[in-house]
């Protein structure tokens, strides 16, 4: 009996082990579009989740760890897309659905390369929701840092706005 119980141990670690290594070698946020305006002042970062569970931002900092000035995240649709701006209060900004970041779960199956691919094929509709994370900063903007939940895990992306590669 006791051979049985440890053996079923095992199993279950195994398993438990080997579900946290596939997601930590597999994040699941994803970036698509690197907006930003032309003094970096003001940038907006596509971010998605291809993954199976919510993603749930915790923190967000830029350049050299420093807290931005302004941070909402952007709900728009793939046919809209997202917008540069220093004023998120502006009439012309509304429609781009601005909330505050703790007040959003970036919903799963929402991956940028998706939707790329969606419009590509002339498929995409105003139901495919996509997020921009949308930063002001006093001084140019030339990395963004994003720290993220996901299943209980604690993920860090970096993005670097002056040549859209993420590290």
């Amino acid at each position: 009996m006791k051979k049985k119980l440890w053996i079923s141990i095992l199993l279950i670690a195994i398993f438990v082990g080997g579900f946290y290594f596939l997601i930590i070698g597999n994040p699941p946020l994803e970036i698509g579009t690197l907006a930003s305006s032309k003094d970096h002042k003001s940038v907006v970062v596509g971010i998605g989740n291809k993954g199976f569970g919510e993603v749930q931002i915790m923190d967000v900092s830029v350049n050299n760890d420093e807290k931005p000035s302004k941070t909402k995240v952007q709900v728009s649709n793939a046919l809209q897309g997202f917008i540069i701006t220093d004023d998120y209060d502006n009439p012309g900004s509304k429609p781009y659905g601005f909330q505050n970041i703790e007040d959003i779960a970036i919903k799963a199956g929402t991956s940028p390369s998706a939707y790329f691919k969606k419009m590509d094929e002339g498929a995409a509709t105003k139901n495919d929701e996509i997020y921009g994370l949308s930063l002001i900063h006093h001084e140019a903007i030339n990395r963004v840092n994003i720290k993220y939940s996901y299943l209980g895990i604690t993920f860090d992306e970096r993005v670097s706005v002056e040549a859209g590669v993420n590290r």
